[in-house]
């Protein structure tokens, strides 16, 4: 069970991932809190190469094009750790901080669009 986008496994799985809150569209009459449908994934890494971190930001070339992406992560409210293949996902361009001794630090990756 390994984090893939478009059926090819991240070289260098991440640090931790995280399924993002989602923010409050409004409130109904009956005072109930409205949600978008879609979800938000967070990817993170401590320290990268510059090869492996190429990997990240081609996916994200390749999808910025198309529009979309096959991205599996952990399934959401699952009982168990089981990873499932969400289709139709957006990336976010990958972001890093500092080189330190050729590595690229506090890497992330967020991916959008998730219909869970």
């Amino acid at each position: 069970m390994t984090y893939k986008v478009n059926g090819v496994e991240i070289t260098l799985q991440p640090t931790t991932g995280r399924w993002l809150g989602r923010a409050v569209l409004g409130v109904t009459g009956l005072a109930h809190p409205v949600y978008p449908s879609l979800r938000s994934y967070e990817l993170v890494w401590g320290a990268m190469t510059p090869a492996e971190f190429n990997q990240l930001q081609t996916f994200f070339n390749a999808v910025i094009t198309t529009g979309s992406a096959v991205v599996d992560l952990p399934q959401y409210g699952a009982s168990t750790y089981t990873f499932y293949s969400y289709s139709g996902c957006a990336l976010q361009e990958p972001e890093a901080s500092v080189y330190f001794t050729e590595h690229q630090m506090d890497v992330t990756l967020i991916i959008n669009k998730v219909q869970t």
